[in-house]
């Protein structure tokens, strides 16, 4: 598979991977979450009991599957000269922008099923949210991890940071406070040996 270029202006979506990813976590969640209760509710239980449980159930499910690839077709990243858009939702679209300047941190990040579909998710991390487990911006379905990274932080360095913007000055700064205590323990010392 040939890496893929993320070129600015351009839109790209998840691999269609991610969609195979939904419908095998869903496939996952009922078998282990909702199979072991239901079976033995419905062999157990008044039939009454079973089919209240199990239709309402299996509707779910069924819209679920259904929602699956409308949410897949749903999503779109693109890269701006200043900034990182994206968008989703089947019914209730949500869109945001994560300016260059603000990002501070991108990560990627790979779980067991997602290396086994061969892609990864990248985490966009703001000054305001670093300290936080929660990224401003999660692209998921990415399957050239490295190099959406790299892009990324090369606009990042070309833009400048925010969260860096002035950081000579503190250095400058800290290095002034450190050579006062150094002062101030030189005086201490020597009215010590007096």
């Amino acid at each position: 598979m040939s890496p893929a270029t993320y070129r600015i202006g351009e839109e790209f979506k998840p691999v269609p991977a991610y969609r195979t990813y939904l419908y095998t976590s869903l496939l996952i969640f009922v078998v282990v979450l909702i199979l072991p209760w239901l079976i033995p509710t419905i062999i157990f239980a008044p039939l009454a009991v079973g089919l209240g449980l199990t239709i309402p159930l299996l509707a779910i499910i069924i819209f679920v599957a259904w929602w699956i690839p409308l949410y897949c077709e749903s999503i779109t990243y693109r890269l701006t000269p200043t900034e990182i858009t994206w968008e989703r939702g089947v019914w209730f679209r949500q869109t945001g922008i994560v300016p260059y300047n603000r990002i501070t941190n991108v990560d990627i990040f790979q779980g067991p099923l997602m290396r086994f579909f061969s892609f990864s998710a990248v985490r966009v991390q703001t000054a305001g949210y670093s300290a936080q487990a929660r990224a401003e911006i999660v692209l998921t379905g990415i399957a050239d991890p490295k190099n959406l990274q790299e892009t990324i932080m090369g606009l990042v360095r070309k833009m400048g940071s925010i969260a860096t913007e002035g950081e000579p000055e503190r250095v400058a700064d800290l290095g002034a406070v450190v050579a006062e205590l150094r002062a101030i323990r030189n005086l201490l010392e020597a009215e010590e040996k007096r």
